[in-house]
């Protein structure tokens, strides 16, 4: 069948069954049949599945979209009054975020040159550290906190630890897959003139990782100062004391607040990081 009599070929034929297509060449070659009918039909099978699982309620939706936007119209009035028992909780969740965030940075960076292939020949010692960084980042900050704070009690220092672990897993990950992408042959260099190992990464690999590991640091201080704000929904300090606080009194001028301030501080964190990484490049 010619490319003409496939376009004039019914709708049914055209996606379900083959049809010859002539190529410009003159040969005749066969068109494979359409997988988008089949992959439509198990999209709308998952939608479906998805919405009966998670109870969702069209009607449901439609009545409380009021309620909704009542809640919202406190919090974008935000209580000003209320301003003055936000820093302390901010202060808080800045020096976590910022101790958390260095700590974790400074310890990923042996356990990345550990993980990274081209550092290091041994499969078996590979597979243990790279099993271990998947384990932390499995598991949410909310989680890594909760435990922390049954564990040395409530307060900023459960968070700081929360973070800390969770900053080692992601920027691990992130660094080592970094340095296995690096220029490997001044490093077997000065290996093959007596250099050890971590003499040799320092010298050969460090300056080519170094713009990258601080764009990855920068990158989770973002991320963990997000992270802070909620781990005071388990004890951790922070602002997600208020914010628990806040909600279960159902003050959402006050929560509009917090939020605001919260708000502010993502926004100069952003700009600063933007800023920085202008230098870096």
């Amino acid at each position: 069948m010619s490319e003409v009599d496939v376009r004039k070929a019914p709708l049914f034929d055209r996606i379900f069954k083959p049809q010859l297509v002539t190529l410009p060449n003159g040969h005749t070659v066969n068109r494979p049949r359409s997988r988008g009918p089949l992959i439509a039909v198990v999209l709308i099978i998952v939608v479906a599945v998805c919405l009966k699982v998670t109870g969702f309620n069209w009607s449901t939706l439609t009545s409380r979209i009021s309620k909704m936007g009542e809640i919202l119209a406190q919090i974008f009035r935000p209580d000003f009054n209320y301003a003055h028992s936000v820093w302390q909780p901010l202060i808080d969740t800045i020096q976590m975020s910022l101790l958390g965030t260095f700590v974790g940075c400074l310890l990923a960076l042996p356990l990345a040159i550990i993980a990274s292939s081209n550092i290091v020949h041994n499969r078996v010692v590979l597979s243990i550290v790279r099993l271990f960084l998947a384990i932390v980042r499995s598991v949410p900050t909310l989680v890594i906190a909760n435990i922390c704070a049954l564990i040395f009690g409530l307060g900023t220092f459960a968070g700081f630890l929360a973070i800390t672990i969770f900053t080692i897993g992601v920027v691990s990950k992130m660094l080592y897959e970094s340095i296995e992408t690096i220029d490997m042959k001044p490093y077997e260099a000065m290996t093959s003139f007596g250099a050890s190992t971590m003499a040799a990464f320092w010298a050969a690999c460090m300056p080519q990782i170094l713009p990258t590991y601080l764009s990855h640091c920068l990158y989770c201080f973002e991320m963990n100062v997000r992270a802070a704000s909620i781990l005071g929904y388990v004890g951790a300090g922070g602002l997600g004391i208020l914010i628990s606080e806040r909600v279960g009194w159902r003050d959402y001028s006050g929560l509009g607040m917090v939020l605001l301030a919260l708000f502010v501080l993502v926004v100069a964190i952003d700009f600063f990081s933007d800023w920085l990484r202008s230098k870096l490049s």
